[in-house]
């Protein structure tokens, strides 16, 4: 071994100094080799930012470990440098702050297992794979990437399943030598073993893959000296004390693999749940370089994050029937009722009329059920409408009283706030200009604001102003189509849009006779 000890790793800080190290000895004493606390991390690579299928991943882990009073860590698997994007770690944690799953551990909050960044935990992979070595489970690899390349074309010349034919496994120590004493470039390879491998899915069942007949022996540290991921996440889930993974189901493949490194060391592996895949409505597959499915696309059409966390909920059970009973289920009720015996072992579509939906739900709850959201709501429609009307500042009718009106009459009929400020919903908060419409006179318009002000005892409803407008026009010999248009331009200044009579009902009683005497006064 001494091969190993003068070698490994070259360019590296040696093992001893490792072993001696405060920070180690401090990170070994931490670290027992079971707990009964739930422990789930969510562990991103940053080489995109955040979609919904990351979202749902993380969601699922929070509510698990909450549900059982356990602990939810992030962890940033960077081990892939190549690939990495810049701001993409910061811009990870600063969605699920936005989403409201904050972690307990993390590379900004760190507790007793850190680092949580896996660039940053090096010299614990090379004492691990040091180990791994010593007692005959991890090996040398010399073979060059066109040789690599040449197995996989012979493989599927043949029809076979490309894998690695495991040739260094069978190096002898003299050739080990020769080649490192050469500088030759190599890797590091983990030794599977030939058993069949089985383990139980929280999820799936009994799952049963015979690795070693469809896998080489996988590589566990690479050329540059960093980790793969399958050897990385087993060191750091051990250290870090995770006990239950909760990951997509495209891992479970790699799942036997992990256990196989677990048993190596003689580690207790966490319990596995792999979750199955979100599909878009159309069938295929969510994609980081899918626009539309990034968290900033719903951030930026106006989906509260509670309402994103309910549309995820619709797709691929794990929750209790009791949750659909909740109007506007927040964080807690979906901890409440989350239960991993739920999920469906099948994938599911999105539905995007749902997204809609829960967001409408989202906006009920906040202005019915807390006085402080609603009054955030009335402030955050007030300042969309500053910047979506900025150049009719002076025009705009920004009084709360109003907005807070017009919020309770739109929960049923809008999907996001911004519905409230743009197109044709404007004249709810843009006075009309002055017009040159001179088909009503303004007398006509202040005896109809006078009738409307005098008979309160009439409920202001789409039916019943239609009713008062067609009796109005006919007491006054006006034809009612130009009544209608006039109307139209005096409270909105707007040649289409909703009817007439619910305009009014949306502005509401006071609104409407303001406006219909700001146009008298124009005639």
């Amino acid at each position: 071994m001494y091969i190993i000890q003068n070698t490994l790793l070259r360019n590296s800080i040696s093992v001893r100094s490792v072993l001696q190290s405060s920070f180690f000895r401090s990170l070994c004493s931490n670290v027992p080799e079971s707990s009964d606390n739930v422990r789930v991390r969510f562990a991103p690579s940053p080489t995109g930012f955040m979609h919904l299928g990351g979202l749902r991943t993380a969601l699922f882990n929070y509510l698990f470990a909450k549900s059982h009073r356990g602990k939810f860590i992030l962890r940033i698997e960077d081990t892939d440098q190549e690939r990495l994007v810049d701001g993409a770690t910061e811009k990870i944690y600063q969605d699920l702050k936005w989403a409201g799953l904050i972690p307990d551990e993390s590379p900004w909050n760190e507790g007793s297992y850190g680092p949580y960044v896996q660039s940053l935990r090096y010299d614990i992979y090379k004492q691990e794979v040091k180990k791994l070595m010593e007692d005959g489970r991890a090996y040398y690899c010399f073979c060059s990437e066109r040789r690599l390349d040449l197995l996989r074309k012979d493989a599927i010349r043949l029809r076979q399943v490309p894998k690695y034919d495991n040739k260094c496994r069978h190096l002898t120590p003299g050739q080990i030598a020769e080649r490192l004493a050469k500088n030759d470039k190599f890797c590091i390879r983990f030794k599977l073993d030939s058993k069949a491998d089985e383990f139980q899915d929280l999820i799936y069942g009994k799952i049963v893959y015979f690795l070693a007949q469809n896998e080489g022996d996988p590589v566990i540290i690479k050329s540059d000296g960093f980790p793969t991921y399958h050897f990385a996440n087993v060191v750091d889930d051990h250290y870090m004390k995770i006990t239950h993974v909760l990951r997509g189901v495209e891992w479970q493949i790699s799942t036997p693999k992990h256990i196989q490194m677990f048993q190596a060391f003689g580690w207790r592996p966490p319990q596995y749940a792999h979750l199955p895949l979100v599909m878009n409505s159309n069938g295929s597959k969510l994609s980081k370089r899918q626009g539309d499915v990034q968290l900033d696309h719903y951030r930026n059409i106006g989906i509260f994050p509670q309402a994103l966390l309910n549309f995820i909920t619709q797709s691929g059970g794990g929750f209790d029937r009791d949750l659909i009973n909740i109007d506007g289920p927040q964080l807690k009720d979906l901890v409440e009722n989350f239960d991993i015996k739920k999920i469906n072992a099948h994938s599911s579509r999105l539905n995007p009329d749902l997204l809609w939906q829960c967001n409408r739900e989202e906006i009920a709850y906040q202005l019915q059920h807390s006085p402080e959201q609603a009054d955030a709501l009335v402030k955050q429609v007030i300042g969309m409408l500053r910047s979506e009307h900025k150049d009719h500042l002076k025009n705009l009718d920004l009084d709360e009283k109003h907005v807070r009106e017009v919020l309770q009459w739109a929960i049923t009929r809008i999907g996001s706030l911004q519905d409230l400020v743009k197109g044709k919903l404007s004249f709810l908060w843009v006075l009309p200009q002055r017009t040159k419409d001179t088909t009503i006179d303004g007398d006509v318009l202040e005896v109809l604001a006078k009738n409307f002000a005098s008979e309160t005892e009439i409920p202001f409803t789409k039916a019943d102003i239609s009713n008062f407008l067609k009796a109005f026009a006919e007491r006054n010999s006006i034809a009612f189509d130009q009544f209608m248009k006039s109307l139209r331009g005096s409270l909105s200044g707007l040649r289409d849009g909703p009817g007439v009579a619910e305009m009014m009902e949306i502005l509401g009683r006071d609104k409407t006779i303001e406006r219909i005497r700001l146009a008298a006064k124009r005639r």
